[in-house]
């Protein structure tokens, strides 16, 4: 199936970029990737997976940023990289500390622009969209309106930013509660997300072979967040795509169930052309790349919109 992406550039990659976190324990590490020419470029900050780091997800961040955005990666105080121990009191409070890490972004920008060479100038602060990964979809959630449920059902704090303009969800957790296996319950009571305020534009990514050791549901838990949100709204169903979506996190990385080179294509250019719409670039990539889905005889997912 032929998506047409807009000319390949090459990229810049910088990494570590610190930014001082005082309150967080330890300072904030990023990764910008941008393309080497260009200016007005959009930004994506994304949040990676439980146990990853700024180094992950090369599929996704190469391909957005060889064809037009600068991509910025936090490592999250989860990471393997920093072997934060269980007993450590930042530990509990990582759910919440990971949001802080993306609004850090947001307030740092400055000093990322500056830290990159040939950045300088060239970053469209209009047009910033957030995208995560599992863990790092609920963390990017929260930025776009969802709100974590406290134990008397009441929504906790407002965390949504209005300088995101869109966001992606990857294989982003469902509805706490009931739908919680007992494990996840027991060791995860910020996974009990209310999406009604979610307002932003988003696109909702869900496999659907997703089967998770969290959720007492099925595969359809990951598309809560596109069915129980407000807005406007699209949902990528990837057929036979597990958790890793083809292989999103790494290029050959162990954690992958479900290697297919095809459907991490598919999702590549699918997320690109949604967030050139999203945010407003002035082309008709959205609609094309849907067409061309729609028009497949052995199409690889399916996306509707509300």
């Amino acid at each position: 199936m032929q998506i047409n992406v807009n000319t390949h550039t090459p990229v810049i990659s910088v990494k570590p970029v610190v930014l001082s976190a005082p309150d967080r324990g330890e300072d904030l590490q990023v990764r910008v990737s941008a393309p080497a020419t260009g200016s007005e470029l959009p930004i994506i900050v994304f949040s990676h997976g439980f146990g990853s780091s700024m180094d992950g997800y090369a599929p996704l961040i190469d391909f957005w940023a060889a064809h037009g955005f600068v991509v910025i990666q936090p490592t999250h105080l989860d990471s393997r990289t920093l072997n934060l121990p269980p007993e450590d009191p930042c530990t509990p409070l990582i759910w919440r500390l990971r949001v802080d890490d993306l609004k850090r972004i947001l307030d740092q920008l400055d000093q990322i622009e500056d830290s990159v060479p040939s950045l300088s100038g060239r970053l469209d602060r209009s047009r910033i969209a957030a995208a995560g990964h599992s863990w790092g979809g609920q963390s990017v959630s929260m930025l776009l309106g969802a709100r974590v449920l406290g134990a008397d059902g009441e929504p906790g704090e407002d965390l949504s930013d209005p300088r995101i303009k869109a966001g992606v969800l990857l294989a982003t957790t469902g509805l706490g509660g009931a739908d919680l296996s007992p494990f996840a319950a027991e060791h995860f009571p910020f996974m009990n997300p209310s999406f009604a305020d979610m307002n932003t534009p988003t696109l909702v990514v869900a496999g659907d072979q997703d089967q998770s050791m969290l959720s007492t549901r099925g595969p359809d838990w990951f598309a809560d967040p596109y069915f129980l949100s407000p807005g406007s709204k699209s949902l990528l169903t990837l057929f036979g795509g597990e958790h890793s979506l083809g292989g999103i996190p790494g290029y050959s990385v162990t954690e992958t169930t479900d290697e297919n080179p095809e459907r991490v294509a598919l999702l590549q250019r699918i997320t690109w052309a949604y967030l050139r719409s999203a945010l407003e670039l002035g082309d008709s990539s959205w609609q094309a790349a849907r067409a061309a889905l729609e028009g497949n005889a052995n199409p690889l997912g399916r996306i509707e919109s509300k």
